[in-house]
């Protein structure tokens, strides 16, 4: 299985923002320069987020997007079906399979391996958080960034 950048800028994404702006909203900019991803296709992944129900956006000057659900209640699992759909090691493992694929289907005995291997590789994300990444960036001793929006100085 090789993950698309749509799901590993989503991944990396959902990760700044819990990292660096908590329940504030997060600016695709600041989260693009950060992460290194262009603000476009942040735009692109973060539709797909939305519609999962991780992340939910705010219009107006002080908008943005923030999480929509708490760090921990978010496993990357649920990120990476958002952003990839349908996460197979093979196709012919996977829920969506197309008639006539495989003319082993049903009598392959490699076709129930790669479905137990990508249910347990599920199971793995499933079982990792976002706030699991936040407390590993913290760990590595990863800069947080305070919102430079609310600093005043006088």
């Amino acid at each position: 299985m090789k993950l698309s950048t749509k799901s590993r800028y989503g991944l990396r994404a959902i990760f700044d923002i819990a990292y660096n702006s908590g329940s504030l909203p997060a600016q695709v900019q600041d989260i693009s320069r950060r992460q290194g991803i262009s603000p476009r296709y942040l735009e692109q992944i973060f539709q797909n987020l939305k519609r999962a129900g991780i992340l939910r956006s705010k219009r107006g000057p002080q908008g943005g997007y923030c999480l929509a659900k708490k760090p921990e209640e978010i496993t990357v699992a649920e990120i990476l079906v958002a952003t990839e759909r349908d996460i197979n090691l093979v196709e012919c493992a996977g829920r969506r399979k197309k008639r006539d694929e495989c003319t082993f289907d049903g009598s392959c005995v490699t076709q129930e391996l790669w479905s137990q291997a990508g249910a347990k590789l599920m199971d793995y994300f499933s079982g990792i958080t976002v706030k699991d990444l936040c407390d590993r960036g913290q760990t590595l001793g990863i800069k947080r960034e305070q919102d430079h929006r609310f600093m005043y100085f006088i």
